[in-house]
């Protein structure tokens, strides 16, 4: 018999809060070295360290992973694309706490909310916390931009309601090279989760018409003549 499925079982239960405090503590950190303009040095120096801190967590979560997995690093690589991108990319650390929220809906491989439901928990979750970070790191890195149209940070978040809608309306947009990386992901990002809710709404539309049509009396159609 195979361990390595125990073993990775009882890890991600054993890692479920502390990678969320850390996803948490991250986000914190990151959020008042960006926001706290005028702090005493030796706050800022603190953030980062509560910064640097969560994200030796979650490298720590990685390695262990893969050591489980019995796999070569590429192939883990393969296999755990996200996890890789998430842990080599600051902007999406947050989205470690979908994930999270994912672990603690599932109880006894059930899980306690329909795919439908699971679908827009995850996807407003996911707004959210990208939408935030991404304002974050575009107005981290536009403010003191020559001629950079995003100045505030409710201009940043402006924009990224902007970007992530694909609304795009134009009146505040990124300078930098950074900026217009983030944009970038940002878009790719709205649109994956636009469609994966316009999908699964369509997809519950039709479920919930088919149960009232199949609930109705033989003969009985109101669009009949």
């Amino acid at each position: 018999m195979d361990v390595r499925p125990e073993k990775q079982e009882r890890w991600d239960r054993r890692m479920e809060k502390p990678l969320a405090l850390a996803s948490l503590l991250f986000l914190a950190g990151y959020t008042v070295r960006v926001l706290a303009h005028g702090m005493d040095q030796v706050w800022l120096d603190l953030c980062l360290a509560v910064t640097l801190g969560s994200w030796g967590v979650f490298i720590l979560d990685y390695v262990v992973r893969l050591r489980l997995s019995g796999l070569g690093p590429l192939r883990f690589l393969r296999a755990h694309l996200l996890g890789t991108v998430v842990l080599l990319l600051p902007l999406l650390r947050p989205l470690q706490m979908v994930k999270i929220y994912e672990q603690i809906q599932r109880r006894h491989d059930k899980p306690r909310l329909t795919l439908y439901a699971r679908v827009m928990a995850y996807s407003s979750l996911t707004v959210a916390l990208l939408g935030f970070a991404g304002a974050l790191a575009v107005y981290q890195h536009e403010r003191d931009a020559p001629g950079a149209t995003i100045r505030t940070f409710g201009d940043a978040l402006w924009w990224a309601a902007e970007t992530l809608t694909t609304v795009g309306y134009g009146d505040v947009t990124p300078v930098t090279a950074m900026g217009r990386f983030i944009a970038v992901g940002m878009m790719a990002c709205g649109v994956a989760l636009i469609g994966a809710v316009t999908g699964s709404f369509s997809s519950w539309l039709i479920q919930t018409f088919r149960r009232e049509d199949e609930g109705r009396p033989p003969g009985d159609n109101p669009g009949a003549s």
